[in-house]
């Protein structure tokens, strides 16, 4: 099971932009796809946005396409979220989140499949 810290997070006004980053342990995430899901108070957990082993095959949640970015630069063991044009509504905590080994199929966006880091906050404010 991968470690995984996330950092970045932070407040923010609305309009406006933040990047978080995700650093993994080595091993666990060679083959893995890894991910955002964020968690508001009293809500579920709901997927943001993922991306496979490659960094390729990227996929996002409706919501945040065209604003959201889901980066993973070869040979490194992170992932990162740059999210523009931020709303009040996506105030949350912020999981990085990967899978085991995933070769050759679609990219996760199922939150079964993830182990997750800590979180770190977003806050958006009016």
């Amino acid at each position: 099971q991968a470690r995984l810290v996330e950092s970045g997070g932070g407040l923010a006004q609305a309009g406006g932009s933040l990047t978080l980053s995700c650093a993994a342990s080595v091993r666990a995430v060679s083959y893995a796809d890894m991910g955002w899901f964020r968690q508001a108070p009293g809500k579920e957990r709901l997927f943001v946005a993922a991306i496979n082993w490659r960094g390729q095959n990227a996929e996002y949640d409706d919501s945040v396409k065209g604003r959201f970015t889901i980066s993973r630069p070869y040979a490194e063991n992170a992932v990162y979220l740059q999210m523009n044009s931020l709303e009040p509504e996506q105030t949350a905590v912020y999981y990085c989140a990967a899978t085991g080994a995933r070769i050759n199929v679609p990219t996760s966006r199922a939150a079964s499949d993830y182990s997750w880091g800590q979180g770190t906050q977003v806050t958006v404010s009016s």
